[in-house]
């Protein structure tokens, strides 16, 4: 007889531990047999989107849509038994239930039997989406009213005479009641979840568009999704963690772009500080170089006044904004940027400004705040406005609540399933080396400044208010934000200062990064994934941040098809640029597909309508064979779960471990 094996204390505290979970063998083994099972299933579809700036309408539709995944699914099903229009309005019911409801409920003769059409075509495609999942995986996406009743509906076999019946019955009932309508709802929302099984956010939510609120109230409620931090969000992220520079950047930036619906009604922050302290100090300054950008929509709802304020505002705390930027500057040398301090550098007597080695005339030198002798000091009403501002962004509930959701489930990079996602570059040098940093005392390059720029933006947020630390984290994040060479920036310089006040544009220039050139290089790009740690054909960069100018010819895909491009292009202030909406990306176990979309023409349109976002869906990898959770990172986490039952079983067998057998 073999002897047992001899466990390490260690060892056989861990499988004590995991018998209070699997108290018996036919528990363990219960589970072993699960897990096998659901390691051949094939792996849920992963959803790419990227660069949303504010453009919640756009972002949920996608959502909603799936990227097409959605009419993919009722293509497959009903290609060959309904009409293209029959389809289309069925898929938006499925996206917007609860308004496409409302509509047909008052324009529909027999509502009984459209009720009883509808609910049988969407009890087929849950059946038809839910069939690569484990039934207690599909019941957990069930809404617990409905549970029940659409668990039996999706798994009953119709094609047999006495379930049939069974099944009608349970139909008819439903509608009986008046509860079709509720179930329809539900139906549809777990036909989107099930379609996609995760969601990425490579990036920038945050300005530009109307209502970025709006966006993470969506993604806060969506089942299962991380986020990479674009450089628009690690703004918002640092403005609400305490910094008065960020928080006047996002201020600047949403005057400038007439956003301030997402500020002032989106958070609930006040801008009465801003605007008092504005129309008392620059009431009689010139400020003709800070008119907002309206657009045709918007530009008959303001008057003379209105626009005279907001140039007041924009004006007032865009020079705030420059002195908060030097002073970080001069307090951290190590950032590398002295040649950015550019308030010291203004001759007034001749209205202009010496920049490296080349003099320009100003546009604007009309700057009451500013002590020629100390450009950088704010003056005591200026201290106290942004200090006032700053309070209201960290007491903004709804703002925290969204700022803690992307800490949680957010971070500058991720790896999964073979992939690696990051918002802008990995910052490099023009011969094709990692470009290094001494930032925070010790040098640094690729994933390990990655790995350190975001434990320094998360020190920003829960370190201790006023230590050293913090204040070093808030520093960073604005570094991140426009810092030279940032990896979530990727330009020698921000020249917003240039922009306002300098016609001349060959001074607006912001160079990138030489990864955005040599990023069409399959050897960079294998190099790139080399540094953290992916190996093999089906690996990938996924990329947000730069739009893809697909009107001049301009392709998403670079590198020899390791690395994709998917700038949302959401925004409005882009499309001219792009030619298009931007790109998404899908991922199931059978291929990897880019996305490209048409401008949507609003939420009203599509529901009353059924207009969806045109779109060109391309195939550019098909996988061997189909992909298995085996095969994924989840995947991995399940063998471990297999290899340790398997020793718990073991432990059972050799009375190192005894079963619980409760009566």
């Amino acid at each position: 007889m073999k002897p047992g094996k001899k466990y390490t204390s260690a060892e056989l505290q861990y499988l004590q531990l995991l018998a209070r979970q699997y108290p018996t063998i036919q528990a363990a083994s219960t589970e072993i047999i699960n897990l096998q099972a659901i390691l051949n299933l094939p792996k849920g579809t992963e959803h790419f989107i990227s660069d949303i700036h504010g453009e919640y309408e756009a972002f949920q539709h996608i959502l909603n849509s799936c990227s097409g995944e959605v009419k993919e699914k009722l293509d497959e099903l009903y290609g060959t038994s309904l009409s293209r229009r029959d389809r289309n309005e069925l898929a938006t019911l499925i996206y917007y239930p609860e308004e496409k409801l409302a509509l047909v409920e008052d324009e529909t003769e027999d509502l009984d039997e459209w009720y009883r059409i509808t609910l049988h075509r969407l009890i087929d495609l849950c059946r038809l989406v839910s069939a690569k999942y484990t039934r207690s995986k599909v019941r957990r996406c069930l809404p617990k009213d409905y549970e029940l009743i659409i668990d039996e509906l999706i798994h009953i076999r119709y094609e047999e005479a006495h379930k049939r019946d069974y099944f009608e019955n349970i139909i008819d009932t439903i509608i009986n009641i008046g509860q079709a309508a509720n179930v329809i709802e539900a139906i549809s929302e777990v036909i989107k979840q099930l379609a996609v099984d995760h969601l990425h956010i490579v990036g920038d939510i945050f300005d530009r568009g109307p209502r970025a609120d709006i966006v993470m109230d969506s993604i806060l409620d969506y089942h299962s999704v991380d986020v990479q931090w674009g450089n628009h969000d690690i703004l918002w992220m640092g403005a609400a963690s305490g910094s008065r520079t960020l928080v006047a950047t996002v201020l600047s930036n949403s005057i400038h772009y007439n956003n301030l619906e997402v500020i002032e009604t989106g958070y609930g922050i006040s801008l009465r500080p801003l605007s008092i302290f504005a129309n008392e100090v620059y009431k009689d300054c010139d400020t003709h170089c800070f008119n907002v950008k309206l657009t045709n929509a918007d530009g008959g709802q303001y008057t003379e006044k209105d626009k005279l304020l907001s140039a007041r505002m924009y004006k007032a705390i865009t020079i705030i904004l420059f002195k908060l930027e030097g002073q970080k500057l001069i307090r951290r040398p190590e950032f590398g940027m002295p040649d950015r301090l550019l308030l010291d550098k203004i001759n007034y007597e001749n209205k202009t400004i010496t920049i490296g080695n080349t003099t320009y005339p100003l546009e604007d030198c009309d700057f009451p705040t500013i002590d020629p002798a100390n450009p950088y000091e704010l003056t005591p009403e200026e201290s106290k406005v942004i200090t006032q501002l700053t309070t209201s962004f960290r007491r903004s509930e709804k703002l925290q609540k969204h700022i803690r959701f992307l800490y949680s489930k957010g971070g500058l990079y991720k790896i999964y399933n073979g992939n690696l996602l990051f918002h802008g570059c990995i910052p490099m040098a023009e011969d094709g080396s990692l470009l290094s940093f001494t930032i925070g005392g010790q040098k640094r390059t690729g994933k390990e400044f990655l790995d350190y720029a975001e434990v320094s933006c998360r020190k920003a947020y829960y370190d201790k208010p006023g230590s050293e630390e913090r204040q070093f984290g808030l520093d960073f994040m604005w570094w991140l934000w426009a810092g030279r060479n940032s990896p979530i920036f990727g330009r020698d310089r921000m020249t917003t200062f240039e922009r306002r006040f300098i016609k001349d544009e060959s001074s607006w220039t912001e160079p990138k990064n030489a990864y955005y050139t040599l990023y069409n290089d399959p050897k960079i790009c294998d190099m790139i994934l080399d540094e953290f740690g992916l190996h093999g054909t089906h690996c990938h960069i996924i990329n947000g941040h730069v739009p893809v100018k697909a009107k001049k010819g301009e392709s998403p895909i670079k590198g020899g098809g390791k690395l994709i491009v998917i700038d949302g292009g959401f925004c409005k202030a882009y499309q001219p640029t792009s030619g298009i909406a931007g790109y998404t990306l899908i991922y199931n176990s059978r291929n990897i597909r880019i996305v490209s979309h048409q401008p949507f023409e609003g939420r009203q349109d599509a529901i009353h309508n059924n207009h969806d976002i045109a779109n060109d869906s391309v195939v550019f990898e098909h996988m061997e064979s189909r992909v298995n959770v085996a095969k994924t990172d989840q995947g991995q986490e399940l063998k471990a779960q297999v290899d340790d039952l398997m020793k718990l079983l073991a432990a059972y067998r050799s009375g190192a471990v005894k079963e619980d057998h409760k009566e």
